[in-house]
């Protein structure tokens, strides 16, 4: 049985190829939804999921209103690569594990319920977790997910699967992201994990994922051994994508 996460999935994977052979060039507009649910047999839902899917991976842009216009050249790294890092470390060749430090089940703190849009004293899950490349310790994950949220994420196998890429088969669709990036020095706890010395500078980057409606499903701020992970920006006049922010904020 085909279950509504596969459906959109098809219809995305469907889309881009589509794209890639040329049926629909750069610069050009995708059919309506209304046009591509009757063609495909499926909700103008799904459609939208498979939108936000195409438009995760910088295939597409679009605008409130407006129809999704293909955009063209070459993604240095895709949405899906920067959101998973399981992900990002198959694509260039190493073995992604996890190692959890801490999940628990708590109330949000008011810098989290601030992210997440949430009222406080609202429960939330928070997720400490040190990722490994080919078994080095690389970064630390601080992540506080809703409480809907959370409680899937408490039932993946933290060590060996992306949360992600787990998520998305649950139907719970990681669709725009906001990082910021800067650097701090690690602290003694920071060190422990990572094996290296405090202060050491850390590349942390800041996150706060939206779903598809705009609804935030995630906090996170994870710090990086910038001798192991640099980070690439893609931007183009169709999309902008960059921001600069003073340090701190």
């Amino acid at each position: 049985m085909t279950g509504p996460t596969s459906l959109y999935r098809k219809v995305a994977d469907d889309l881009r190829a589509s794209i890639v052979a040329g049926e629909y060039p750069a610069g050009t507009r995708l059919p309506s939804e209304s046009d591509l649910a009757e063609r495909y047999s499926v909700s103008r839902g799904t459609i939208r999921q498979a939108f936000a899917a195409l438009r995760a991976d910088g295939v597409i842009a679009s605008r409130r209103g407006a129809r999704r216009i293909v955009l063209g050249g070459p993604q240095l790294q895709s949405f899906g690569e920067l959101a998973s890092f399981s992900r990002w470390a198959h694509a260039v060749g190493e073995v992604p594990s996890g190692r959890v430090v801490a999940l628990a089940r708590r109330e949000a703190k008011p810098s989290e319920a601030d992210q997440l849009g949430l009222a406080l004293g609202t429960a939330v899950y928070h997720l400490i977790r040190v990722r490994l490349l080919s078994g080095r310790p690389v970064m630390i994950e601080r992540t506080t997910f809703p409480d809907r949220v959370g409680a899937m994420v408490a039932g993946i196998d933290l060590d060996h699967e992306s949360i992600y890429e787990r998520l998305g088969q649950l139907g719970v669709i990681f669709a725009d992201a906001e990082h910021i990036i800067d650097s701090v020095a690690a602290t003694a706890d920071d060190a422990r994990l990572l094996e290296t010395r405090p202060r050491v500078p850390l590349l942390r980057e800041r996150r706060r994922t939206t779903d598809p409606a705009g609804t935030p499903i995630e906090w996170s701020e994870d710090r990086y051994l910038g001798s192991e992970v640099a980070f690439t920006v893609h931007n183009s006049v169709a999309v902008s994508a960059l921001t600069r922010l003073p340090a701190g904020g």
